[in-house]
């Protein structure tokens, strides 16, 4: 059993994570947590499920030999394919992102038309679609990839014209299928928020919802620490997030402070 002072480890195929370590930061402010950003490989989204899994698993196995006492799995692409296979391989608890985002929409809808806006293997693994199902027997999931979306976030790139076409764009089909809910799939795209939620509003409607993931997995993490014991309750010592990356690209640390919306203080590169 872990002890509850130990750190949360997150990690994510790049810099996208940082936004679920920054709700994390809000709903829990005493954890620390250690970050990992498979920045080398980025991105998960284009690669097959084997590879997935493979790098998923040297992830999650560095991060439980720095003594962590839950593993959030803060990208989609991977909560769609590898966590029991993690839960399998891991002496560790492990809490995804698709099941707190799929019970978020759930309770969010009306009409029981989901929209869900991820990267296309997110899309293709049908996970959401599985995860809404077993919640809900009247609710469908309409899912539409939205690669764009991802490079616009890493660029900072959030408003403006060029943007909003491509939201447009991404939107409409899910305004023609009469949605009332669109679950933001992918870590990147809270960064874009504001700008689907006014094309929601423009091209679907007022009382169109958007839910961010990346919170409902913050709310998840908190209930499970609660339940097990291991929220922490001692003051914070130390920096409270902890970095580590896989490469170092130009500009990281400009783009990773957008996502984790402070400065990410010193950065580690590891080898996987």
């Amino acid at each position: 059993m872990r002890a509850s002072d130990a750190p949360l480890g997150v990690f994510d195929s790049g810099l996208g994570g940082l936004t679920v370590v920054r709700a994390l930061r809000e709903a829990l402010p005493n954890e620390r947590i250690v970050y990992l950003g498979d920045t080398a490989r980025v991105p998960y989204g284009t690669k097959g499920p084997a590879t997935i899994v493979k790098y998923a698993l040297a992830c999650a196995q560095h991060l439980a030999t720095r003594e962590v006492k839950a593993l959030v799995v803060a990208c989609n692409t991977v909560s769609a394919v590898a966590p029991e296979r993690l839960r399998i391989e891991l002496d560790v608890p492990v809490l995804g992102v698709v099941e707190p985002g799929a019970r978020a929409a759930v309770a969010a809808t009306t009409t029981g038309r989901i929209g869900v806006l991820a990267t296309a293997g997110t899309i293709a693994s049908g996970a959401y679609a599985r995860a809404v199902g077993q919640l809900s027997t009247r609710a469908e999931v309409i899912g539409q990839a939205a690669p764009l979306l991802v490079p616009l976030a890493e660029e900072g790139w959030v408003d403006g014209d060029v943007p909003r076409l491509v939201v447009q764009t991404y939107v409409e089909p899910l305004a023609r299928a009469n949605v009332d809910v669109v679950l933001l799939g992918c870590t990147h795209y809270p960064l874009l928020r504001p700008t689907i939620e006014a094309e929601v509003r423009a091209r679907i409607g007022a009382h169109a919802r958007v839910v961010d993931s990346a919170l409902a997995t913050a709310a998840d993490v908190r209930s499970f620490l609660g339940s097990r014991g291991l929220e922490r309750r001692s003051a914070m010592t130390g920096p409270p997030v902890q970095v580590l990356v896989t490469d170092v690209p130009r500009g990281f640390r400009d783009a990773a402070s957008r996502f984790l919306g402070e400065d990410v203080g010193d950065v580690e590169q590891v080898d996987l």
